[in-house]
Parts: structure tokens; sequence; C-alpha cells
């Protein structure tokens, strides 16, 4: 009569571990050099920002309505008013966040500034 079959043999499972360890030896310090490269920005005045009239300033409020100066934008309409002022607002924009604003809010006028060529974009509380 034949033998019963009573064993596992793991040496197969032990080598893939180990081909698998080393492969990610190998690549775990590849991942660690993608990332972004950021700007620190420079700490600004409350009397600097009023001053200079060549920085584009809008607000968004408490209830993510969009303000540029004392005039209220629609959200469809940020990235026409945002093209419109941009040839005169040669610096960028300065958005005027308040605290209880979304950030979903503040991404999207963001996006908008993008999307038109604004490459200087700053935030304010």
């Amino acid at each position: 009569m034949r033998d019963s079959f009573n064993e596992i043999n793991i040496t197969p499972l032990t080598d893939i571990f180990l081909v698998l360890l080393i492969i990610m030896m190998v690549i775990a310090p590849l991942l660690d050099q993608q990332g972004l490269n950021l700007a620190v920005p420079e700490v600004v005045n409350q009397e600097q920002i009023t001053k200079d009239p060549k920085i584009m300033n809008f607000s968004v409020t408490s209830d993510n309505r969009y303000l540029f100066g004392e005039q209220e934008i629609a959200a469809a309409d940020l990235e026409a008013t945002v093209s419109q002022y941009a040839k005169d607002y040669p610096d960028g924009l300065l958005i005027q966040v308040d605290d209880n604003a979304e950030h979903g809010a503040v991404v999207k006028l963001m996006d908008s500034a993008r999307n038109v060529g604004v490459t200087s974009i700053s935030l304010a509380r």
C-alpha cells in the first residue's frame, strides 16, 4: 500500500517569500523619493495686503460664497471672472478665507485660478 501524504513541503513557499522580501528591499528606497515641490510662503502683514493693488483679492465666506472686492461671484462664474481680471493683477491671487469656510470651496477657487494660468496663489485668514 502507498504511504499517505502527511507533511506539506514549505520550501517553495519560503523561496517565494524570500524573493518578495528582496524585491521589497530594493524598491522601498525608491518610493520615498517621490513628493511635491512646495514653496514656503512668506509672512505678509494685513497692511501690505490692502496697499498692494497688483494682487487680485478674493474672499471665501463662512457660507461658501465668493467675493471679489464687494461683488459676489457665482461658483459657476469663477473661472471667467479670474480670467477677466488676471491681466490687471499680474502679481497673482490672494484668497482670504473665513475660518468656517469649507475646504472644497477654497480648492474650487484655486483650481479655477490655475486653469486660467494664475501661478501665484496665496491664502490668508
